[in-house]
């Protein structure tokens, strides 16, 4: 295999590498966790579903859908969707815009302002106008009619600047000659002579980053049933919270009942108590007036203690004179 074949391989190796890695990525990245907006623009050329959405310059969503707005047809409603926790808010304003000037449309989203208030899932976002392709053609086609007194000028220019021109092509002719040529010949010579001491270590890192790929695809491999056990235990989990939600809800509803059939009892409680207030103030009296009769006849048997076997009480004994 020659130098340019192993080079070759290896660029096609790293362009395989770097499809795969944006492509695990972008799902990574573009999976559920997204969020929801809209706008609307009077110009939308090139916007269609698919279509970047740059958050201040970073890359965070895609157009999902693209059409003229029903209750105004002169705008053109954009929906799309953004990572979940991009920081829209009030003060944020979405536009037609481009990263490069040769890349596609995408619809840019400023930052606004951090005291905005955010933006609610699906709420629509305010708009600003940019300037068209059409546009900048119409005006481009004024400065090119208002051009040709400028050519003039140049052309008046150019006659007092192809003196100088002259002389730096000769220093250029000189700079280009036999002697420099020879020096070129011998910096190409080298980097042929380093191209050959690294061709070695360029197979190795082939071998290496082969090595990698299959790893990867074992990793790949291996990652499949643990999500596949990982969805059925969700099912499990699900099915689980099905059978016990509706024993949850007939226990909470006997409950409820208990608790009212407890509130009832103890309403009828006091009510009673209400209504036998006198009869137990009584009651109480009657107890305390028994309480000092028993005290009164227990201080009496102590004091004549014959008095529970005889009816009459004996006569006083006189004194002896």
């Amino acid at each position: 295999m020659n130098t340019e074949a192993k080079v070759g391989a290896f660029v096609i190796i790293c362009l395989l590498l770097l499809g795969v890695t944006v492509y695990y990525v972008g799902n990574e990245q573009w999976g559920s966790h997204v969020t929801p907006y809209r706008t609307y623009l009077r110009y939308a050329g090139g916007v269609a579903a698919g279509t970047e959405v740059l958050f201040g310059g970073i890359e965070v969503g895609r157009v999902t859908a693209v059409r003229a707005w029903s209750q105004d047809p002169t705008r053109i409603e954009i929906l799309f969707e953004v990572k979940e926790g991009t920081p829209l808010n009030e003060k944020s304003l979405a536009s037609l815009g481009t990263v490069t000037l040769m890349s596609a449309p995408a619809i840019s989203i400023t930052t606004g302002a951090q005291d905005a208030r955010r933006l609610s899932p699906g709420q629509a976002i305010a708009s600003q106008e940019s300037v068209s392709i059409d546009e900048m053609t119409r005006k481009l086609a004024a400065i090119a009619e208002s051009a040709g007194d400028l050519m003039v000028q140049v052309q008046g220019e150019m006659k007092s600047i192809s003196g100088p021109a002259k002389t730096l092509l000769a220093n250029l002719n000189d700079a280009t000659g036999s002697a420099n040529r020879t020096q070129i010949a011998g910096i190409l010579r080298q980097v042929n002579t380093l191209v050959t001491q690294e061709t070695p270590k360029l197979d190795r890192i082939a071998e290496q980053v082969m090595l990698v790929t299959r790893n990867a695809d074992s990793a790949i491999g291996k990652i499949g049933p643990l999500l596949d056990h990982t969805d059925a235990t969700v099912a499990n989990v699900n099915s689980t919270i099905d059978q016990l939600r509706d024993p949850i809800r007939q226990d909470l509803a006997q409950l409820n009942s208990t608790m009212d059939q407890a509130k009832s009892l103890i309403a009828n409680v006091q009510s009673g108590v209400r209504a036998n207030d006198d009869n137990v103030r009584e009651t109480v009296e009657n107890l305390r007036v028994a309480t000092e009769n028993l005290d009164q006849l227990t201080d009496q048997v102590k004091q004549r203690p014959w008095s529970l076997v005889r009816i009459r009480q004996p006569k006083d004994r006189k004194v002896p004179q």
